[in-house]
């Protein structure tokens, strides 16, 4: 079936003032984060209850005529796990969601084991969504026809999910709670990574000063590369390795080709370029090593240690009794707040960081019987 590719302004003008006479559509993106240093949204999804329209971002540059309906709260928008999508529309073209309805979420707090909109549309719909693109260059030109129809596949069939989850979540009495953590997601936004790099390396903790220096060039030296190439950090090599070699520091490219995991062409092309990064980090002075922020912590209290185990077995049971994923239900973090500071009464839970008006309500009669 072939879709309606929009791909020049006037006719993205035509189709927003469609939207906008919309009670609900469907939306979702396509991104290049497997392929590019910077990802971008490089393909819009659309779909009403009557067509599917696909939206090509590289090729209009301008997306300002989405932003009214995108932002009209009047006008329901469907997405799927919407987080990420919300992140990139906004700091790729300043595009604000309102009047979201998120299946995946929706999916969590209905306590379906496996949300993944292939599983949720095979489950509820009996729709099998082939995922063979879901990988691949969205940002290369032109489209192929499979490859328009695999996106239009994952928005042409939202409408009848939402119903369905709508009417579920109405059942269980949670459509409250559903539309509270819309409202909140709605709020989230990108977020630069500032600071040292070392500081996002799964695994750096493990490393000692002079060795964090090693790892803070080795991930500087990548950065550049993965820039110059414009590639994903992955493409020029992976973190584990990097962070092994900074726990070795080899010093010349016999000493590299020994560390676990580094195949010989790695050393061939990249190993001169380590040994003079290896070198410069082992010079500086030791006032100048990066070290992890120490983390402040108070002596443990027995008694919140003790509270703690009591909210977590209360927690288990509350979910199994819900038929929720107990880290949906609540984190541990607000149960961690909540044995250090136990709250008297249901009031004092209005204040605490994090919490959600629905869990204060579901939850905290729970919580203070569990630790009266």
């Amino acid at each position: 079936m072939a879709e309606t590719l929009l791909t020049d302004l006037p006719s993205l003008n035509l189709f927003a003032a469609e939207l906008g006479q919309e009670s609900v559509i469907a939306v979702d993106l396509e991104a290049d984060s497997m392929h590019s240093y910077q990802e971008k949204v490089c393909l819009l999804q659309f779909s009403t209850p009557e067509r599917t329209v696909l939206v090509d971002p590289l090729a209009i540059g301008d997306l300002s005529p989405l932003r009214q309906v995108l932002a009209d709260p009047g006008v329901r928008k469907i997405f799927h796990a919407a987080d990420y999508d919300i992140r990139c529309l906004f700091r790729d073209h300043g595009l604000v969601i309102r009047g979201l309805f998120d299946t995946m979420v929706s999916c969590q707090l209905l306590g379906e084991p496996k949300v993944g909109l292939a599983d949720i549309l095979d489950r509820y719909c009996g729709v099998r969504l082939d995922k063979k693109y879901q990988k691949a260059d969205w940002s290369a030109r032109p489209l192929s026809e499979p490859m328009l129809e695999y996106a239009a596949e994952d928005t042409r069939h939202l409408h009848r999910l939402m119903k369905l989850l709508e009417a579920r979540l109405v059942e269980k009495g949670r459509l409250e709670w559903a539309a509270e953590e819309f409202q909140l997601l709605e709020q989230v936004r990108h977020t630069s990574n500032n600071g040292p790099l070392y500081l996002r390396a799964k695994g750096a903790w493990a490393l000692e000063p002079r060795q964090l220096a090693v790892l803070e060039g080795l991930l500087q030296w990548r950065d550049g590369e993965a820039q110059s190439q414009d590639v994903p950090h992955f493409k020029v090599i992976d973190t584990a390795l990097l962070i092994e070699l900074a726990r070795v520091m080899p010093r010349n490219l016999d000493a590299m080709r020994a560390v676990p995991g580094l195949r010989s062409w790695m050393v061939d092309r990249h190993g001169q370029g380590w040994v003079r990064v290896i070198d410069a980090a082992l010079a500086l002075p030791k006032e100048q090593w990066p070290v992890f922020p120490e983390t402040v912590r108070t002596a443990e209290d027995p008694a919140a240690v003790t509270r703690l185990k009591t909210l977590k077995r209360w927690r288990t049971t509350k979910a199994a009794e819900l038929g929720i994923d107990p880290g949906v239900l609540i984190n541990n973090a607000l149960l961690e707040a909540i044995a250090g500071r136990p709250p008297a009464a249901l009031a004092d839970l209005a204040g605490l960081p994090g919490m959600k008006n629905w869990q204060r309500q579901e939850l905290g009669p729970g919580i203070l019987a569990a630790l009266a």
